[in-house]
Parts: C-alpha cells; structure tokens; sequence
C-alpha cells in the first residue's frame, strides 16, 4: 500500500488551534507543534502497524481494520475507536474516555506526501510528511 514507509513532519495547518480545541495546554501546544514526528506504516493484509518517533515518546500501536482498540495521544488524553479503509484513505473514528467527544482522523497520500487530517469539535488540522 502507498502509505507503507517511514514519513517525515513536513508542516502543519492550523495545528496549534486544533490542540487547543482538544484542550491541551499553551506549552503542550508550543512543543507538540515541533515534535520532529517519524512515522513509519507498515501493512500486512487488515493489520497495520505503525511506529511514532518524536521528541517526546515512542511508541508502537497496532491494529486491525474495523477493530476497536484504545490509544493514549502524547499529551496522555485516552481514546478508544477504530481505523477502516474508504477507497485510498485510512480513516479512524476514535471517542475521547474523558469527554465522550470525537476525534476523527484520515492518512492519505497526496501529490507524494502523507496528509493526516483531523477533526474534533468542528475543528480541522492538518499535518503533512514527507518521504524519509
């Protein structure tokens, strides 16, 4: 699949605005944005793995298309929800433990870079990778 490698933070739009919807303080907010994130995707069939390197944690998740599972963002906000494929995107619909509010997220390539896509409380982020 074209997601699979290792990807590189490019550039954000309007990141920091889209961590402050998600109530993450100003100084997880001034870090979180130059986070040095490294992705890397791998997929075997339904099953993904995907490992993030960044200034502040690594970790390995790893999931089944369709299949709930729960997840902890870097800030330690908890989630719980599940990715699926529609057409060339990978899109995860995830509900927060804390609020019972949505986050959804889609990882899709476009013109050669990884576009991940989120959206929570009407609020949209974008975080592009390139190639590493």
């Amino acid at each position: 699949m074209a997601l699979n490698g290792t990807w590189k933070i490019d550039r954000n739009e309007n990141y920091e605005k889209f961590m402050e919807a998600m109530g993450v303080n100003i100084m997880k907010r001034k870090l979180g944005a130059h986070d040095n994130l490294k992705i890397t995707i791998q997929q075997d069939g339904n099953k993904f793995t995907v490992t993030e390197s960044s200034n502040f944690r690594n970790i390995d998740i790893e999931f089944t298309l369709g299949v709930s599972f729960e997840y902890s963002l870097a800030d330690g906000t908890e989630l719980s929800g599940s990715w699926n494929m529609e057409g060339n995107k990978l899109v995860g619909t995830f509900t927060r433990k804390d609020n019972g509010k949505v986050l959804k997220a889609c990882r899709e390539i476009v013109g050669g870079e990884l576009v991940q896509t989120y959206v929570y409380e009407g609020v949209e982020a974008k975080r592009i990778f390139k190639r590493a």
